[in-house]
């Protein structure tokens, strides 16, 4: 008589699973276990509750793990109070805040000389508590725009064309690498400080060049450009995918050719880009943020493209070698009708965003955390709440205003922070 397969018994099939690796002494220096309770937390695209975080050595473990291998509890138990606790925001363009300006060396009379000095000091590096944010790198802007659409850029220091491809970046920027490839391994290393360009494809050279920095390991994005349809979505093909400040330097939308904001409708075999959102009421009329949201809800990203002079009282300031007037909730050129920037906070646009939209809180806190991760490729580490991420996380309210900020899983003190320049150029 044959029986049936599933009586055939193996004994290996049965016997009890192995033992976990054997308990190891901790070493004296073993960083502390923190566990946050009492919170909700943005995870998978959900807002979990119930839940906890446990930090461990600046990053997220898992706790089961934790307790399976290392069978103890944690050093220290952080009590949420019931605030939402989201991943580090992530800020794809921001040019200054707080009386510091990014692009500015200590003297503005060798401003053109010392670009390549100050984008040394913009290269990727770890936060802290005491230091602030990680730096994930510098956002570029120029030379390689359309003078048509300048916006706050000055014109002598634009470069029309590219013809000689990614050596001109190279030359522009200061890469270190001879070949596109040679600099995507300096970039992996943080070696180098340039991970976004904005450019403006349709000028001579430009559209050949994007592959080149795509392989040198940088995200291209289109943007002060007066490109139609045709080159927009032939420079996505070539590898770009991101738009800067989406509705902003750039021709307004035709039906007859949308241009670069066409990009949300696209029908390309392959992704659509990215996009940055200044949800500050004043960049971007509130239907028009609506609008982009309801095309391509997955690829917002809010952004703040802000100035020096955010935070600070109205008055007059400098933007490279511009100087600028703030009059209260924007910036425009000195003289001029021109929007110089933004002095909006990353949270507000959250906020806004949703006041805007009708999202979600998850979309919304997506577009600053999740959505410009995944533009970046640093989604394994930034932008989630997993094991394994940096344990960067926000603390709100249920008006989603901050309340506590944890930088590779130390608090920030927020009452204590004085706003100053410590580094000279």
């Amino acid at each position: 008589m044959q029986y049936p397969v599933a009586l055939q018994t193996n004994h290996n099939l049965t016997s009890p699973p192995p033992s976990p690796v054997p308990l190891t002494p901790l070493p004296e220096n073993e960083p502390k276990v923190t566990k946050i309770i009492n919170c909700k937390i943005l995870r998978d695209r959900k807002i979990v509750e119930h839940d906890s975080i446990w930090i461990q050595g600046g990053k997220i473990i898992d706790p089961h793990k934790f307790f399976w291998y290392q069978k103890r509890l944690p050093d220290l138990v952080l009590d949420a109070g019931g605030l939402l606790v989201a991943p580090g925001f992530i800020e794809a363009q921001i040019n200054g805040a707080f009386g510091v300006d990014f692009s500015v060396p200590s003297d503005h009379d060798t401003y053109e000389k010392d670009l390549l000095k100050v984008l040394s000091h913009l290269k990727p590096r770890a936060g802290s508590a005491e230091t602030g944010a990680t730096i994930l790198g510098a956002h570029v802007e120029g030379p390689f725009i359309n003078k048509a659409r300048i916006g706050a850029h000055e014109l002598k220091v634009l470069q029309a064309s590219a013809k000689n491809g990614y050596k001109d970046f190279k030359d522009v920027y200061g890469f270190e690498g001879e070949t596109p490839e040679a600099q995507k391994k300096l970039s992996e290393e943080d070696l180098h400080s340039v991970k976004i360009i904005t450019c403006a494809p349709e000028l001579d050279g430009i559209m050949d060049s994007i592959p080149d920095l795509v392989r040198a390991g940088i995200t291209v994005s289109v943007g002060h450009s007066m490109a139609n349809i045709s080159q927009a979505e032939q420079a996505v093909t070539n590898g770009a995918t991101f738009i800067t400040h989406l509705f902003n330097a750039m021709p307004q939308f035709h039906h007859r050719d949308p241009g670069v904001i066409g990009l949300l409708g696209s029908r390309l075999d392959l992704p659509r880009p990215y996009y940055g959102l200044i949800c500050d009421g004043i960049h971007v009329h509130p239907n028009s943020v609506k609008i982009a949201y309801d095309s391509h809800p997955e690829g917002v990203i809010l952004v703040t493209d802000a100035m020096s002079a955010m935070g600070l009282a109205p008055g007059n300031y400098q933007l490279g070698n511009m100087s600028v007037t703030k009059d209260e909730d924007r910036v425009y050129i000195e003289g001029t009708d021109t929007l110089a920037g933004s002095v909006i906070t990353l949270d507000a646009c959250i906020r806004n965003f949703i006041k805007y939209t009708s999202c979600s809180v998850i979309e919304a806190l997506e577009a600053v955390t999740l959505h410009p991760a995944m533009l970046l490729g640093i989604q394994e580490t930034k932008g989630v709440i997993k094991p394994g991420a940096d344990a960067d996380l926000v603390f709100l309210d249920t008006e989603l205003f901050v309340q506590r900020v944890f930088v590779a899983g130390q608090e920030v003190d927020l009452d204590s922070i004085d706003v100053q320049v410590t580094e000279k150029f």
